[in-house]
């Protein structure tokens, strides 16, 4: 495989040709300094994930939640389940969906074996989707990979060897001994939700030396280590990405790169202590531009592509750090989605304008309208979801927050084709079922996710129609 490390140096080599050089108390350029900021800079978005995701895990392990609070929080090897779905009166962010309840669980699998179970599902929408600690997926549990008969699945880490009980069927194995579940059970509405948890009380997570003992308790353990405090500490955020480097080394492939990061302090086992000053003030400045250049690639919509003002994801999303494309994996897959689905198993577009380019604006009326056989062709389902700037629901008198393929009552046009109304105010009673209400005041947003897309949605031949109005 021809490897694209280069690129994520080469695409920022303008920043650091044109920076000023940090000088000494003596004035004089220190080259130690500077030399640390620009390796560390291509060290942080490397490492982005090693620092994020330890961060997250001691939050849903450790830290108890609230109530009303879907945060997860659960022990190690255990499932936190999502119950009911979201509405306009949770302000937690995150822009929560409306068709599917998560359930999520970190993994301990460097010493032996994890078997997820699940029951029958029946034709109901379903995915385990698995990732490293570094944010990358290696493995899917679900209607599209393996079905909705009832299973139990060996999750093994790195170099793991040994036999499996019979009906278990092995997958294939984490590049990582911490491992992420996300899961997602599609929920047909408020009502479905008692069905639902019933299905999400049957996922099971089970050590391999327990399997078969059903009486046996399963450890609930949350001995987990704290990341470390940048409020404290300036290079805070290396040492976390050094311990979780060191605990989850990456693929021996990427040596090279790894050992020139080390030469900067970074990487496994390395102790930043060693380091001399200089090269210690140039990492704590690459740890503050590194995460602003990640979040300023996020915003710029530039690392997919853009179709009727929406943005599409680009192709490697959810396994970009397995193709080198590192900038992809610390922006959009980890720090906008901390781990994110492939594209065979979901697309989501997003998009803040109108088909003039116009900022969505809610004291403007919009539509969006699917001519006949435009309409996104999917395995499973799609939806379009309101969302306002906090990244939440708005409040409306509907209860209504997405309009989908599953939504009671839409109405055709004369031809066939489907419009949607986007605006604050009802479109008028004739109009009102196929009505997205948006904030009364203020900016919004829309996402549109697609399901077990079809072959053109994947290949990215078919794109979401413009959003028109701005009235």
């Amino acid at each position: 495989m021809k490897t694209k490390i280069a690129s994520v140096f080469g695409a920022f080599a303008l920043i650091f040709a044109t920076s000023v050089f940090a000088q000494d108390e003596g004035g004089r350029t220190d080259w130690r300094e500077q030399y640390a900021y620009s390796l560390g800079v291509q060290a942080y978005i490397f490492g982005f994930p090693y620092v994020y995701l330890p961060s997250l895990r001691a939050d849903w392990i450790i830290r108890p939640k609230a109530a009303n609070d879907i945060t997860p929080y659960a022990p190690i090897n255990h499932f936190s389940h999502v119950r009911t779905l979201a509405d306009a009166s949770y302000r937690g962010g995150g822009s929560p969906n409306q068709d599917t309840l998560y359930s999520t669980a970190w993994l301990d699998v460097g010493k032996e074996p994890v078997i997820l179970s699940h029951p029958d599902m029946g034709d109901r929408y379903f995915a385990f989707e698995l990732a490293g600690i570094d944010s990358d997926n290696f493995a899917y549990v679900g209607k599209r990979t393996t079905g909705g008969k009832a299973g139990s699945f060996a999750i093994v880490g790195p170099g793991w060897k040994g036999d499996l009980p019979a009906g278990v069927k092995p997958l294939p194995a984490s590049l990582t001994p911490s491992v992420l579940i996300f899961a997602r059970t599609l929920i047909d509405g408020p009502a479905d939700a008692k069905t639902v948890n019933a299905l999400q009380d049957q996922y099971t997570l089970i050590p391999l030396s327990l399997w078969g003992n059903k009486d046996a308790p399963l450890p609930a353990s949350r001995d987990v280590w704290q990341p470390f405090d940048p409020k404290t500490d300036p290079l805070a955020e290396w040492r976390t990405m050094n311990r979780a480097m060191t605990e989850n080394p990456p693929e021996e492939r990427l040596a090279k790169l790894v050992g020139l990061f080390a030469k900067v302090g970074v990487g496994p086992g390395q102790d930043l202590d060693t380091m001399d000053e200089a090269t210690k003030r140039g990492l704590a400045r690459a740890a503050v531009d590194g995460r602003q250049l990640i979040k300023a690639a996020i915003d710029s919509g530039q690392l997919g592509r853009q179709v009727n003002n929406w943005n599409i994801p680009p192709r490697t999303l959810g396994r970009a750090g397995l193709v080198d494309d590192f900038l992809l994996r610390a922006s959009i897959q980890a720090m906008g989605g901390i781990i994110s689905n492939e594209l065979e198993e979901t697309v989501y577009y997003n998009t803040t304008k109108d088909e003039a380019g116009q900022t969505f604006d809610s004291s403007k009326n919009y539509t969006i309208r699917f001519a006949p056989g435009q309409l996104p062709k999917v395995n499973a389902f799609w939806s379009i979801t309101m969302y306002d700037p906090t990244f939440n629901f708005t409040d409306n008198a509907l209860n209504r927050y997405s309009l989908g393929d599953r939504s009671q009552g839409l109405k055709k046009d004369a031809d066939g084709g489907l419009t949607f109304y986007i605006q604050r105010d009802s479109p008028g009673k004739d109009n009102e079922s196929n009505w997205l209400p948006s904030p009364q005041s203020g900016e919004f947003f829309l996402i549109m996710r697609t399901y077990m897309p079809g072959p053109e949605i994947v290949a990215q031949k078919w794109a979401p129609p413009a959003v028109i109005g701005g009235l």
